[in-house]
């Protein structure tokens, strides 16, 4: 199993920036993929970065390119999204996430993921 964390959501101005932070436990060979997945009111879910761990890869969504970074640690026990010239329709509930071998990494993308932390906020409003 995995377990994640998540930490650092709040509110911030529009063109603001914000880090958010996952703390990452557990038998970590169970997944090949991990980032951040997040719910946005009124929408479907939708990934917004990932790392594919067998060649540390990085997908983003494309409405956050350029203004969203995902990285790890160097022990990849934490993953942070740094996030750049936030809008308010990045409003959501951020979740970490992370996906287990076999699953094309546009699953991810597309909001699907074996093993989820509990989710932050991250509000961006004036």
């Amino acid at each position: 199993q995995v377990q994640l964390v998540e930490s650092g959501g709040g509110l911030v101005r529009p063109g603001g920036s914000l880090r958010i932070a996952c703390a990452v436990s557990g038998i970590t060979s169970h997944y090949q993929a991990i980032g951040w997945i997040r719910q946005v009111p009124g929408k479907e879910r939708e990934g917004v970065a990932v790392i594919v761990t067998v060649d540390e890869s990085q997908y983003y969504q494309h409405s956050v390119r350029g203004r969203f970074t995902i990285s790890t640690d160097a022990a990849k026990k934490t993953v942070f999204l740094q996030m750049n010239n936030l809008k308010p329709e990045d409003t959501g509930v951020y979740y970490c996430a992370a996906d287990s071998a076999g699953r094309p990494t546009q699953a991810f993308m597309d909001g699907a993921a074996d093993f989820w932390g509990q989710g932050t906020q991250v509000t961006i409003s004036s």
